[in-house]
């Protein structure tokens, strides 16, 4: 039996190396990575320790509380950066995995981009609408009806929780783009 050369020796000639992640993509997925964590995470806070924090207090102190916090969020631009900033590095991995051939990451990263915007849309459509409600509270400490507070209270808080899980979702896709991203850099060796 003969052995064919160009056979034996292609076994041992190395392969050319497979397309290595790009370094730019890498960095908008880690930065994407960082940021819907920052955003899951403020979520989580007032689910669990602002929000039940405030419901032991009475309708005053709620509204007036809830108008500091968010002036205070309205006022930090590092906040508006991180919000309007996770999605926009999240849309650029997507694309730029997608356009260098990298569909699987792209479509996790695609995917977390498209919950991240549900959670900007509840944001924006239901609990900034509802922060301003209580903002037109002039003064809660004088104010003669607090019924907003009720409505703000279970709407709110719903929401929020909604806010908290697309955003933890977005996060998980996230991860899993970033190890899919990972894998396609390490090199196995023949």
């Amino acid at each position: 039996m003969t052995t064919d050369p160009m056979t034996a020796d292609s076994q041992h000639m190395p392969q050319a190396p497979s397309p290595r992640p790009g370094r730019a993509a890498g960095i908008l997925l880690v930065m994407s990575v960082i940021a819907v964590g920052l955003m899951a995470g403020l979520f989580f806070a007032f689910d669990v320790s602002v929000m039940p924090g405030l419901a032991r207090t009475d309708d005053r102190l709620y509204a007036e509380a809830m108008r500091n916090f968010n002036q205070v969020i309205d006022d930090s631009g590092l906040f508006a950066l991180i919000l309007l900033g996770a999605l926009a590095v999240t849309v650029a991995v997507a694309v730029i995995e997608y356009r260098k051939g990298s569909r699987a990451v792209a479509l996790w990263a695609a995917g977390a981009a498209a919950l991240y915007v549900v959670a900007l849309l509840v944001t924006f459509t239901v609990n900034i609408p509802l922060n301003n409600e209580l903002a037109a509270i002039a003064d809660p400490a004088k104010a003669s009806d607090l019924s907003v507070v009720d409505k703000f209270k279970g709407v709110w808080e719903t929401t929020n929780i909604m806010r908290t899980l697309l955003c933890t979702a977005a996060l998980g896709c996230l991860a899993h783009s970033l190890k899919l991203h990972g894998r396609a850099g390490v090199r196995v060796p023949n």
